[in-house]
């Protein structure tokens, strides 16, 4: 129960989630473009990918091993507000929510596609997107009716995702992370007087929710799946 009461604190307010703006559809797609593609200093996601694949020669070892360089790469202090500044989400949000939101994104595409799946598809873009919500944010937006199923059923279905759905999802997500951020900065006021302490925490926190975030996108792109396409 601590732990629960932990994250929900670490996570932030229902008013800060709904304080978050939303993001449109087309400009949703041009970022999840960018994070998964990549760009000029960060591989896309099946860079990514093929490397740790390359290296290992098994799949579960180099998603693993996806997993333990994104967690390091979000706790170096600085590299998700720089990642940010590179490129930033389609909407006016501070560069460390848009770096963290690129790094979690790549993380899950990366996994998504050494399980076997395909990232040119928009219903398993939309679905690493949305795993960026974590456990707890996918079943409150579910309750919510904000999405139409979890990552995995958004991955497999039917029919591609309706921009409408689209914008809901990366509204969920823009406000997950918002009051992430808005929650990492209340943790840190009671550290501020500590020298050096406060921008450990700061790393602490991103490398923590990338971790969460990498295992429950491994959970909900499980392997040796077969999809009937329409």
């Amino acid at each position: 129960m601590g732990v629960r009461r932990t994250i929900g604190t670490w996570a932030g307010t229902t008013a800060a989630r709904r304080a978050a703006p939303l993001v449109a559809a087309r400009g949703a797609n041009q970022f999840m473009s960018r994070a998964i593609e990549g760009f000029p200093g960060f591989p896309g996601a099946r860079e990514i990918a093929r490397r740790h694949l390359d290296k290992r020669g098994d799949v579960e070892l180099a998603i693993r091993d996806v997993v333990e360089q994104h967690v390091r790469l979000a706790g170096v202090q600085g590299f998700v507000t720089n990642v940010g500044g590179v490129v930033a989400m389609p909407v006016t949000v501070p560069a460390n929510i848009a770096g963290i939101a690129i790094l979690h994104l790549r993380m899950a595409a990366a996994i998504a596609h050494l399980r076997g799946y395909d990232l040119a598809d928009p219903r398993v873009r939309t679905a690493a997107l949305v795993t960026l919500l974590g456990r707890d944010g996918v079943e409150e937006s579910l309750r919510g009716r904000d999405l139409p199923g979890r990552p995995f059923d958004i991955a497999t279905g039917i029919n591609e995702p309706d921009p409408a759905v689209v914008e809901r999802a990366v509204a969920a997500v823009t406000s997950q992370l918002v009051a992430r951020i808005g929650g990492k900065h209340a943790t840190l006021a009671l550290v501020r007087r500590v020298p050096l302490v406060g921008g450990a925490v700061a790393a602490g926190i991103d490398a923590f929710s990338t971790y969460a975030i990498g295992k429950f996108a491994g959970r909900e792109f499980p392997s040796n799946v077969t999809v009937e396409r329409a």
